[in-house]
């Protein structure tokens, strides 16, 4: 008796499940919109109004950045457009900088746009933009509904690669108006590391700096630069420039590797911070856990040594007169099993996300107070 065989291949989803398939459609009469113009609202990209790009930092720093920082500068982790509209149909036109190559995160959250609609405080996920795999330019359409409504718009940009160009695609005769004022112009800016960024979020929306715009209605500067953010004083000069602080976080304990190398570049950040904010409040933020601090006792003594540090460095600021500083323990943010919320026992999943985003709102409205 033959048996037949059947080699392994690739298989085509697309082919047998219509929901994984990707939606690279946008009605014909769609007009096309800048978001960089009135009356759409760009935030995340503190030199956008002056160099027209969207990246995190100035091209042209007055200290030369790290190279690495300065390559990823052009990811645009953060980044929202913000608008209200009536169209019945919403979709996206991206050109990248590159294509998703991370295989420990999904494409959509490398390279794609995700759409949230609510007012302030209200905001609920209704899309992804949708492309294929390898895809440098795309057009997606994010949502058709069947009537036309006015509807407050936040769409956030991708966490892992660079947007060249990104234009809005509505209904003809659909009205577009102004977002929603934030609550105060004062900003909240993130600086850290791949973490911070929002390695591995599934989509944009669900870094932790992502779900806590959606509960403090404020301008969000993500700063988050992957295997990069090692507290240098050149980049401590460039995110002072930027205006309007309301709130320094500094996440960046895991990316600086020996204890030594913390408590080296800490107190130097915050002193360089200090020459021009003396007052923006400061949170000094330690680390999560990582899964492999259970077994090896290497990585548990470096991360409490490191928490140690930043926990010292604070006391002793407040010690010598800076009320506007802060420290918090990061490494309960996850819970007991935060090993199950990691994809790789370092990075977390949306899950290990919106744990830190919980645990960190208190900590977060109560530095904004005291500003």
């Amino acid at each position: 008796m033959e048996v037949e065989v059947k080699q392994a291949g690739k298989i085509d989803i697309a082919r047998y499940d219509r929901n994984l398939q990707t939606d690279t459609m946008a009605d014909e009469a769609a007009v096309w919109h800048d978001p960089r113009r009135a009356p759409f609202t760009v935030s995340g990209f503190p030199w956008l109004e002056t160099e027209g790009r969207y990246r995190r930092l100035a091209v042209r720093p007055d200290r030369k950045l790290p190279e690495a920082v300065d390559r990823l500068a052009d990811c645009t982790a953060g980044g929202q457009i913000r608008f209200i509209t009536d169209t019945a149909q919403l979709s996206v036109r991206v050109r990248l900088g590159g294509n998703a190559a991370m295989p420990h995160m999904t494409a959509l959250g490398q390279c794609g746009f995700d759409c949230y609609i609510g007012e302030p405080g209200n905001q609920r996920y209704v899309a992804t933009a949708s492309f294929k795999p390898g895809d440098c330019e795309y057009t997606s359409r994010l949502y058709r509904f069947g009537e036309k409504r006015m509807r407050h718009i936040t769409l956030n940009f991708p966490l892992y690669q660079g947007v060249e160009e990104v234009w809005i695609g509505t209904d003809e005769d659909a009205l577009v108006e102004e977002p929603l004022p934030y609550e105060s112009p004062g900003r909240i800016i993130i600086y850290g590391t791949s973490i911070t960024q929002g390695g591995c979020a599934n989509r944009p929306g669900m870094s932790y700096p992502g779900i806590l715009s959606r509960q403090i209605n404020r301008e969000f500067i993500n700063l988050g630069f992957s295997g990069s953010g090692k507290g240098e004083p050149e980049v401590a000069e460039a995110i002072r420039e930027i205006g309007n602080p309301a709130l320094l976080v500094l996440d960046y304990e895991a990316n600086t590797g020996e204890p030594e190398n913390i408590r080296a570049t800490l107190p130097v950040f915050i002193d360089l911070y200090r020459e021009k904010h003396p007052e923006v409040p400061i949170l000094v933020l330690s680390c999560i856990e990582f899964a492999a601090a259970r077994f090896d006792p290497a990585v548990r003594k470096k991360l409490d040594d490191r928490r140690a540090i930043q926990r010292q460095t604070v006391e002793d600021r407040i010690a010598k007169g800076d009320s506007f500083i802060t420290f918090f323990d990061g490494s309960a943010l996850l819970g007991e099993d935060g090993d199950e919320c990691t994809v790789d026992g370092i990075h977390p999943t949306d899950l290990g996300f919106k744990r830190m985003a919980d645990g960190l709102l208190r900590v977060f409205n109560r530095c904004l107070r005291a500003g």
